[in-house]
């Protein structure tokens, strides 16, 4: 039988984040494949107690034997994020640039995993050979250091896997995108391109750091105050702006959140940042007259405990913030994170501090491609079809209509678990479905997004809860009173509810003999079943109910 290529994303098509892709090569039912990529996505507030939620891996779990290794493009968290939960069930080798690595090991080192002889660095612009796989790292540029499209080549033609990119023509770290490769890659042919859809709706070019860093520079120029700037951590090349602008308006920087040192410690081990001043520890900082320091911190999606919320809050142990400061938001308004953030942008206002950010001022600009950044990657590689990922529904969809007008002839529109036979065949296609679907982070354990525990949650935060305790004396009366604790009712004449549910529990219990014990199911769902009907009337709601008969 014909060898087969095969294209399979498991997360990161239909949804930006949790990017997960596979790859194969080989005889039908004896295939060889690569993941590219294992990251995760964040929860909201519809998912109470969730943090984490990743791509579920079963399908290539079952083909770990002929798994060959997970390569990374770069150090996103939707890109890494979720490799300590996944690759314990894989035990494969990991391949990744110095940057990469580096958070990679610190990320097993948490969870105390040694995975030092499976991690192997791969040189910037560097190749790497996993018969029948060909593998070409090319260093594009991104809002993050080293990041990488991968050439794969095969037996039977060439993939090219963008990642993330765009096309910044002074990135400020690292070099431009190497166009020159990119043209040379196309000459030699492309069969399928999978590529970045992000920014598909927006017109122009995504822009560049260093007309960033400019503007940034005239803003602190004008503030008189103390400034905090809060950033992506991971965006090393704004980390070295804000550096850069500090030094440059004589302020001191002082660096605020964990995230933000890590990255700031990795970039230096790996040779960046060398020459910038050096960071004040957040404690002196506060010493540093206002008009001399600039905060450089986390939480700039407003998450609840960034380093930002809590210094909005006034709770942050080493950072004050007063009248007439300054905060700079220098990163996107990431979709879904609005209400979030015109809370906490309205909080600072209120308390006499200006705002600024990517709605008022030019201080960020994205990490992924414009249409006119994909129109250049599609003149040079000129693939034969196209396969868009890193996007929604609409993004994707979008994107095929886009590769349709760059002239490309067969764009595929495909979401999480489909499988792409790229070859054989005249054209590549959908021709098979992999179980595929999301797990959620419960503490530390991964659950369905039907799971128990999560349904009982959601439940319980909707309609609160009513544990009711009865005593039973040996001759099957009930002793005292019910012992009634409730939570999360709306409740505001406390004895009047609790007489009410004395009452309904005295007239269930009447109807049943307390001493035989085979009744005591029938019982306890009667008894459930009347208290909730009577917190439904008073309050609205039908509280998780529990019910402890206990003989004494």
């Amino acid at each position: 039988m014909k060898n087969e290529l095969l294209f399979c994303p498991l997360g990161g098509s239909g949804e930006i984040g949790m990017n997960m892709n596979l790859f194969a090569y080989g005889e039908p039912q004896n295939h060889k494949w690569i993941i590219v990529d294992i990251g995760v996505t964040f929860a909201d507030e519809t998912s109470p107690g969730i943090d984490l939620i990743y791509p579920d891996p079963g399908f290539i779990i079952d083909k770990k034997d002929d798994l060959l290794g997970i390569i990374l493009t770069h150090a996103h968290e939707d890109h890494i994020g979720a490799i300590a939960h996944i690759w314990p069930k894989l035990k494969c080798k990991i391949f990744a640039t110095p940057f990469t690595a580096i958070l990679i090991l610190e990320k097993f080192k948490e969870k105390k995993i040694d995975v030092s002889s499976y991690i192997k660095i791969v040189e910037l612009n560097g190749t790497l050979n996993l018969n029948p796989f060909n593998i070409e790292f090319i260093t594009l540029t991104h809002s993050i250091l080293e990041p990488n499209g991968l050439r794969i080549e095969t037996p039977v033609g060439n993939i090219l896997h963008t990642g993330d990119w765009k096309c910044d023509p002074n990135p400020l770290i690292g070099e431009p995108i190497n166009s020159k490769r990119l043209k040379a890659i196309g000459e030699k042919g492309v069969l399928t391109m999978i590529c970045d859809s992000t920014n598909v709706f927006s017109i122009g070019r995504a822009g560049s750091e260093f007309d960033v860093r400019k503007n940034i520079i005239k803003i602190m120029e004008r503030l008189s105050k103390r400034i905090i700037v809060t950033s992506f951590a991971s965006n090393v090349a704004r980390m070295e702006t804000i550096f850069y602008c500090a030094k440059a308006t004589g302020r001191q920087i002082s660096l605020v959140g964990r995230s933000m040192h890590r990255i700031f410690n990795a970039a230096r081990k790996c040779g960046y940042l060398k020459d910038v001043i050096e960071p004040t520890d957040p404690r002196d900082a506060k010493k540093i007259p206002r008009n001399k320091i600039v905060y450089l911190c986390t939480g700039s999606q407003g998450e609840p405990m960034g380093a930002m919320t809590r210094i909005a809050n006034f709770i942050h142990p080493d950072v004050n913030i007063e009248k007439d400061d300054a905060v700079i938001f220098s990163s996107k308004i990431i979709p879904g994170n609005e209400k979030k953030l015109s809370k906490l942008h309205n909080k600072l206002v209120k308390e006499g501090i200006e705002v600024i950010s990517e709605e008022n001022e030019f201080v960020h600009v994205s990490g992924h491609p414009n249409r006119d950044d994909l129109k250049d990657m599609y003149n040079w590689i000129k693939p034969k079809s196209v396969i868009p990922v890193h996007g929604e529904h609409r993004h994707m969809l979008e994107h095929v209509e886009f590769a349709k007008k760059m002239q490309v002839p067969n764009p595929i529109k495909v979401e999480n678990g489909d499988i792409v036979r790229i070859y054989p065949g005249k054209v590549p296609e959908v021709y098979d479905k992999a179980p595929s679907g999301r797990l959620y982070l419960d503490g530390n354990i991964p659950v369905n997004e039907d799971s128990i525990s999560l349904k009982e949650r959601k439940n319980l935060s909707s309609n609160g809860f009513i544990e009711i305790t009865i005593l039973i004396t040996p001759k099957g009366n009930i002793h005292d009173k019910p012992i009634l604790t409730f939570k999360g009712l709306p409740v505001f004449e406390y004895d009047e509810f609790i007489l009410g549910l004395e009452e309904t529990i005295d007239k269930t219990t009447k109807t049943f003999s307390l001493n035989n014990k085979k009744q005591e199911p029938n019982i306890i769902n009667a008894i459930k079943i009347a208290c909730r009907k009577y917190a439904k009337e008073k309050t609205g709601k039908k509280p998780v109910t529990n019910i402890n008969l206990v003989r004494i």
